[in-house]
């Protein structure tokens, strides 16, 4: 990446916190990792290695740590050019934190509600970032990212509902939907995304999936200050890409709000919809002991 574009990438993530990186990975790289998917899910179960859409026990809707069940992930997630992408924004000294795989099928895709990353996983300071890679084309129709610009610099905003964290925010409190803005991107392409901007993604209604890969990453000296039934479970797999561990922990001024939720979960989708709390049990995800294996 030439400095010229690394200063603009820097500029659009400071000021927007996020910022798009069009096509970083070729077509090849990108159907190696669509054909990854296509064999994660080859089995005769797809509830055992996936979290599957309400209602469909044939259609996965999410897969966890997709670095930890092929090959292909792994290699991406390390892939130098991202990396290169990911020091201009958060320093030389990486840590890989965790990975996931949004399917976001046709007709089906499950909506993500209104919520900020770091709500999950609050860190001693904020120099954490996705690496949302499109497998698709994506556009508003087949429910692209949106997300409100500048909301990274507004602080933490509130998970809660009545009285437990539910990892979304909603009420008055909720952004404004005329502020969003749709961050359409075509296949390999990557939005990195501040761990403090407000950002949500509808149903799919279209007739095409959107598939994205999300490696989250952090600075060194980022360090967890809750471990939870969800955010320390990123811990066991927790590692060096790049430059020096740290045995100093920044900390940034100000207070965060624990992600303490009503009962153990074993997903985004199904905290918010709130299936958690009506003795649902998770196969897959945090909830689960069998990411850490």
């Amino acid at each position: 990446m030439s400095a010229p574009d690394t200063a603009a990438l820097v500029k659009e993530y400071r000021e927007n916190g996020f910022a798009v990186a069009e096509r970083l990975f070729d077509p090849s790289e990108v159907a190696e990792l669509n054909h990854a998917i296509t064999e994660i899910l080859s089995v005769p179960d797809i509830g055992a290695v996936a979290e599957v859409e309400p209602g469909d026990e044939g259609m996965a809707r999410r897969i966890w740590s997709p670095t930890k069940q092929h090959a292909a992930f792994e290699r991406a997630a390390a892939h130098p050019r991202l990396l290169d992408h990911v020091e201009a924004l958060i320093g030389p000294d990486i840590l890989f934190h965790y990975s996931k795989l949004h399917l976001k099928a046709p007709q089906v895709g499950s909506e993500v509600d209104w919520h900020q990353d770091f709500a999950y996983y609050p860190h001693t300071n904020t120099d954490l970032v996705t690496a949302l890679v499109y497998l698709d084309d994506t556009t508003v129709e087949n429910s692209c990212l949106q997300a409100v610009p500048g909301s990274h610099l507004r602080g933490l905003a509130d998970h809660y509902v009545d009285g437990y964290f539910r990892g979304k925010v909603g009420g008055p409190g909720a952004p404004d939907p005329a502020l969003a803005v749709p961050i359409e991107a075509p296949a390999g392409s990557v939005v990195f995304i501040h761990c403090l901007l407000l950002h949500y993604s509808s149903p799919n209604r279209s007739e095409r999936y959107r598939r994205a890969f999300l490696p989250a990453y952090r600075a060194a000296d980022a360090y967890p200050i809750h471990f939870g039934a969800h955010a320390g479970h990123n811990e066991a797999g927790v590692r060096l890409l790049r430059g020096s561990v740290s045995d100093t922990a920044r900390v940034e001024a100000g207070t965060w709000r624990l992600p303490l939720a009503e009962r153990p979960f074993g997903s985004l989708f199904q905290l918010q919809e709130g299936a958690h709390t009506g003795g649902q049990s998770a196969r897959t995800g945090y909830a689960t002991l069998e990411d850490a294996k």
